[in-house]
């Protein structure tokens, strides 16, 4: 049952119950349980005052599929909406797109994903933007390294692949003062263990790939906000761009959400 359609007063389901029921609505014309697969290109309009009624026209800005997945996200990390993304990587680079101009400078943890470090210096940095890679475990070392023209604080923790850890609420509040968007890579723990909204960043991203899919099936990304102008702002990138996860994609995702508890459980059970 999604938190909008909740009766006044009824708790909150729990996690493992919001990991296999959140986002999902049984297919409206035939009950199906599980959302389909919808791989369309275009959707039928009633009419030109009614464009966009039902809210999809095209398949590269929404997907019914691919928003099944998205707001499943959202209630378990807690945002108010998530983006989705071809793969993590996208998520990123549509994070960056979405924040960092020329001239701008972004904070980024020192121990990072290699692909997040390959973006921000062989990519980003061709077009003025400058990056300065942080040991963000020293929130005083963040303070520090905080410029007139930081746009953007991207944390990683546990960061990949050395597990290093930054106190998330810590640089929130740093960030929060300054005025500067938190974003936090929270692929390593999932929204199971670590909810970075919950200890004040702004927003989280995901390779989905890793453990909401679960099972080596697919590629995929996405970015979950904490309010609607962040939404507005990557959304617009991922439409404008193409860097858009497929139906089949969210489809297994969702699927893959379904065992999110039980395996990480197990995982850490047997680190």
């Amino acid at each position: 049952m999604s938190s909008e359609k909740r009766p006044a007063g009824q708790p909150k389901p729990g996690f493992t119950t919001r990991q296999v029921h959140a986002g999902v609505e049984p297919d409206p014309l035939t009950g199906a349980i599980l959302t389909p697969i919808y791989q369309t290109t275009t959707y039928v309009q009633e009419s030109v005052d009614r464009y966009l009624a039902k809210g999809y026209s095209y398949s590269r800005s929404a997907n019914p599929t691919v928003r099944a997945l998205e707001q499943k996200l959202t209630d378990l990390e807690g945002g108010s909406d998530c983006i989705c993304f071809g793969t993590g990587m996208a998520a990123i680079n549509g994070l960056f797109l979405a924040f960092l101009s020329a001239g701008d400078h972004a904070i980024v943890s020192d121990v990072v994903y290699g692909g997040t470090y390959r973006l921000s210096t062989k990519i980003f940095s061709r077009f003025g933007v400058e990056f300065s890679f942080v040991d963000t475990s020293d929130t005083d070392a963040v303070r520090k390294a905080i410029r007139g023209n930081t746009k953007l604080i991207l944390t990683e923790t546990p960061a990949n692949p050395t597990l290093k850890l930054t106190d998330l609420q810590a640089v929130s509040v740093l960030a929060r003062e300054r005025g500067i968007p938190h974003a936090v890579d929270n692929t390593f723990l999932t929204p199971y263990y670590q909810r970075p909204l919950e200890l004040g960043a702004d927003m989280v991203v995901h390779s989905t790939t890793k453990y909401f899919d679960g099972h080596n099936a697919t590629v995929g990304g996405a970015v979950v906000v904490s309010n609607e102008a962040q939404a507005n702002a990557i959304r617009f990138i991922m439409n404008a761009t193409g860097m858009i996860m497929s139906p089949q994609v969210a489809w297994l995702t969702l699927q893959g959400c379904k065992t999110l508890s039980v395996r990480m459980d197990r995982q850490a059970a047997n680190a």
